[in-house]
């Protein structure tokens, strides 16, 4: 066989292997014309790599045409079909009404690279998980209502902010750290115990490294590892991501090794003490999940998740609010109507701020920072809509689409409060206001991040006066689109509503 190799000349070889290509290419091609006749329809998908070409080359327009194929559309992520639920019905009969179908968790190699599929985010959708997610839920609603509520710290964490943003008073400056860090403080004085100061060099370097991966994992280098996962083995941009994921990981661990010193059993202080408590108390359940390595990864959820999302759609806020300033004036002065100018903002105010509350709602559509949804599985086998969905099929909530769903939505394409406000100017929420998913696995920091927007943004514009540079161009409205949609990177200027501007 070898002899007979040798005697094959370069073009022969060339001829054999580009012979051999054609015909995989054609084979792949009757293969997708196939699965196309089973599967709602979508754009037209490139042999081996699907339409993740397109969704590269223009995220937000890829997602946003989606919609025209109906109430179901099916794009292609390499070889394999995902399917977009485009409506608010669809995706309420799917996540709700078929809940214990539609609520797996699509293994993506990249995650489960840096969490090996612990915690609460990555899980399957099985016994880990319902343990991780309910001891969660019932271990911050205690710290969130305890000695010190999440209310009260996200108003004290208000105080510390507002100063912040106006160290550099009349002067253009990125807002990111300064958001990030306040975010994270109210997560990390649950999880952890304590807040960390604005100047903390070590804990802004870890919030850079959330961003970073956060904005990778979502990349092509993220999307490249999910196609050819065998690549973790070779060095690449990739490995910055697992790098990055194991220093977080390591700052979690050693939190966790000081609570374990210092635990008192009887007055645990946060999430960490709780779940130490909880390993000891389930030590002779043989079902117990409950083990180092799950709590590590389960922290390291709460705190990419409680630092991320929140920071970004309030940095989107800053440029809506910029970029519309009567909202701004409006808002001020129904604030300062209610409140006057000390008086800090509670929860309690929202019905006699309808004005505000709608603005921080309509920031939060017009954010969109998820807008694919999270992403979910299919259990087993199922029907929707007449097509068959195989067991293990991804599917997404288009948010894009049903958070501007031209039926559901007043002024669907603009930034307008009035899009949550009924004829008599109360405040009001439409059923197509989704940024939260919906079933089994809706966000598990819903109510927290309620309450953070809603404080943080109504004692900003309560003391702050915002304005965009002069003559700076206004960033790409797509932005960056990832795991989360984040805006580019942008200057703001901000005046105390104290001094004259």
């Amino acid at each position: 066989m070898w002899t007979t190799l040798m005697k094959l000349d370069l073009a022969s070889v060339c001829l054999a292997l580009f012979l051999g290509f054609m015909s995989l290419v054609v084979i792949e091609i009757f293969r997708i014309s196939s699965c196309s006749a089973q599967t709602p329809p979508g754009p037209r998908p490139l042999p081996f790599v699907g339409t993740l070409p397109y969704f590269l080359k223009n995220p937000m327009e890829f997602i946003r045409s989606l919609s025209q194929y109906g109430e179901m559309a099916t794009i292609y992520v390499g070889r394999k079909s995902v399917i977009f639920l485009n409506t608010v019905d669809l995706a309420k009969e799917a996540l709700v009404q078929n809940a214990s179908t539609f609520s797996g968790r699509t293994p993506l190699p990249i995650l489960i690279w840096v969490t090996d599929g612990y915690g609460i985010v990555m899980a399957a959708f099985g016994h880990s998980w319902r343990q991780q997610r309910r001891f969660a839920l019932h271990t911050l609603r205690n710290f969130g209502q305890g000695k010190k509520s999440v209310e009260e710290r996200v108003t004290e964490e208000s105080t510390y902010l507002v100063p912040e943003m106006l160290k550099l008073e009349g002067k253009p400056f990125d807002p990111q750290h300064a958001i990030q860090n306040a975010v994270s403080n109210i997560i990390c004085s649950i999880v952890f115990g304590d807040r960390f100061n604005y100047d903390n060099k070590h804990f802004a370097y870890l919030l850079e490294i959330i961003k970073e991966n956060f904005i990778q994992s979502g990349s092509l280098t993220g999307q490249i590892f999910n196609l050819l996962p065998i690549i973790k083995h070779f060095p690449g941009p990739h490995q910055k991501i697992y790098q990055n994921a194991e220093e977080l990981k390591a700052f979690i661990r050693e939190a966790v090794k000081t609570h374990r010193e210092t635990l008192d059993p009887d007055s645990p202080r946060d999430f960490i003490d709780a779940y130490l408590l909880e390993i000891e108390k389930q030590k002779s359940n043989e079902d117990s999940t409950f083990h180092e390595d799950n709590m590590v990864v389960s922290v390291f959820d709460l705190f990419l998740a409680g630092t991320d999302t929140t920071a970004t759609t309030i940095r989107w806020g800053l440029i809506f609010l910029t970029q519309n300033p009567l909202v701004q004036e409006r808002c001020y002065k129904e604030i300062v109507c209610v409140l006057g100018c000390n008086r800090l903002p509670s929860m309690d105010d929202r019905n006699k701020l309808p004005y505000t509350y709608a603005t921080v709602y309509e920031i939060q559509r017009c954010a969109n920072i998820l807008p694919f949804g999270a992403y979910h599985e299919t259990i087993q086998a199922t029907k929707l809509r007449g097509y068959d969905i195989p067991k293990g099929t991804t599917i997404f909530t288009n948010l894009t689409a049903i958070l501007t769903d031209k039926e559901h939505w007043k002024y669907p394409d603009t930034f307008n409060p009035d899009n949550f406000l009924d004829d008599n100017g109360h405040f009001f929420k439409p059923e197509s206001f989704l940024p939260f998913s919906l079933g089994p696995r809706v966000c598990l920091g819903e109510a927290l991040a309620k309450t953070e927007l809603f404080l943080f943004i109504t004692s900003l514009l309560q003391r702050v006066h915002f304005s965009w540079p002069v003559g700076v161009k206004w960033p790409d409205m797509n932005g960056i689109v990832s795991i989360v949609r984040s805006p580019e990177p942008f200057d703001i200027i901000c005046h105390s509503r104290g001094s004259k501007e």
